[in-house]
């Protein structure tokens, strides 16, 4: 059900320029509460998409949230950014941000471009506000772009940072840890402040910064979330060599209030949109500025090193040679409940395995598609959880998907041809394993190797 009910009428009109995965959460969950959200795209067969209900993205109850705003009237989809920001209070700008190949750093190109765009299109006042996620200074440099293609307008520069983990996105939105907002003007605090009123109201905090501190704030949070991911592995590989759980280690460290329990889960490292990203940025951020970033690019290096020790852990559960093995890969997926594989650790343990010989069967709830545009024919791609299963030589748990986990650690045994599990996300209790006679390989916890029983595969 919307919060409009929950919530006063007046409120600031939105225009959102980009609807990928920030644009679209951001346009259809302030629209929820009750504002007049326009989303504007140059893809015409993505907005002609949208507007007939078809989501481009998975992400759980985001259908939903859509189509019941466009029924009420309160979003809708353009292609044409004079139409989207004609009566637009509140200008979010959600492109995309990728890295950089030459350095690492964000490109901005795209934030930019729709800079300009919205400053030859708007004839009133609007505060312009970066929804992406952009290095410390680039809200000055927004301001100079319209300021030189509209002298004339009367506008404000604001910074307002996403803080949405995808599988959980609407949550995060509807339900946020915090809200922060950056800018310099105290019309553009009051116009964001009202546009946030229907969260304030109900406890939710709003953060209000200067530009700069706003734009570094999702860069810490991200990297230090990054930080956490890359120690706990660390000590996860030092109790694989000096004995000793990584299981008991994270409950221990995460009772501590000081660290809390979030992120401190081992496994094959951190993928998808925004870590690798934002890492690599906030170390451009530190070298740019003089103050080098030393401990985030510790984390990048420790990061990059997880697909090649998973790949190993993989070759030593199939007797040290995957040629000619059928591997049955389980997730391709960065995370769960989401078809994001952008640095998904799954994809470059497929590719490393298939390059040395093995014949790897992946199943993915959503993210097949999407891995298949940059695998190819590498792998093969299978319909269900069982048709990978049935008859490999060895499993690989990359994603924990919910589904993967509920099924009956028995049916692993009576699908594979040989009963050996290999778990990136210790899903399973190694001892319910040894219980089932399975050998069992997962992270920072004592491997389970049964004696090896090649099994009839199952019809």
């Amino acid at each position: 059900m919307s919060n409009v009910s929950k919530i006063a009428p007046e409120l600031p009109r939105v225009a959102v320029v980009g609807t990928g995965y920030v644009g679209l959460v951001s346009g259809a969950c302030l629209a929820d509460v009750g504002c007049h959200v326009t989303c504007i795209d140059k893809a015409t067969a993505k907005i002609e998409a949208l507007r007939r209900g078809e989501i481009p993205i998975y992400e759980p109850g985001l259908d939903e949230v859509v189509l019941r705003n466009v029924e009420a009237g309160r979003l809708r989809f353009t292609t044409e950014i004079a139409e989207g920001v004609a009566d637009a209070d509140v200008v979010l700008i959600a492109v995309g941000t990728p890295t950089r190949k030459l350095d690492g750093n964000a490109d901005l190109q795209y934030v930019y471009a729709a800079s300009e765009e919205i400053a030859r299109a708007l004839d009133h006042y609007a505060v312009v506000v970066t929804k992406s996620t952009v290095p410390a200074g680039t809200g000055f440099e927004i301001r100079r772009i319209i300021e030189g293609a509209n002298p004339t307008l009367d506008f404000d520069v604001a910074s307002n940072p996403e803080f949405l983990r995808e599988g959980n996105a609407i949550g995060d939105f509807m339900k946020p840890d915090r809200i922060v907002i950056g800018t310099d003007s105290e019309r553009a605090r009051q116009t964001l402040e009202a546009l946030y009123s229907p969260f304030t109201s109900q406890g939710f905090e709003l953060i209000s910064t200067d530009i700069i501190s706003s734009e570094l704030i999702k860069y810490a949070a991200n990297t230090f979330l990054a930080t956490k991911v890359s120690f706990i592995n660390e000590m996860a590989d030092l109790c694989e060599k000096v004995g000793g759980n990584i299981s008991d280690i994270s409950r221990g460290m995460g009772s501590d209030r000081r660290i809390g329990r979030a992120f401190l889960q081992p496994g094959p490292g951190y993928g998808g949109s925004c870590f690798p990203k934002d890492t690599l940025a906030m170390v451009h951020i530190g070298e740019k500025a003089l103050s080098p970033a030393t401990i985030v690019e510790a984390v990048i290096s420790v990061n990059r090193m997880r697909p090649h020790r998973m790949v190993a852990k993989v070759v030593e559960a199939a007797g040290g040679d995957v040629r000619n093995k059928t591997i049955a890969l389980l997730g391709l997926t960065f995370k769960p409940d989401t078809d994001d594989v952008r640095d998904s650790v799954a994809i470059l343990v497929a590719e490393h395995l298939s390059q040395q010989g093995a014949h790897v069967r992946a199943f993915d709830p959503q993210g097949a598609a999407h891995a298949k545009s940059i695998l190819g024919d590498a792998i093969r791609y299978s319909g269900s959880v069982d048709e990978a299963l049935r008859g490999a030589d060895l499993c690989v748990i990359a994603t924990e998907w919910r589904q993967f986990a509920d099924k009956p650690i028995e049916e692993y045994k009576r699908l594979l041809a040989d009963p050996v599990i290999v778990d990136f996300r210790n899903i399973f209790s190694p001892d319910a394993m040894r219980d089932a006679g399975i050998s069992y390989y997962s992270i920072g916890r004592t491997k389970v190797v049964v004696p090896a029983v090649r099994l009839a595969s199952a019809s």
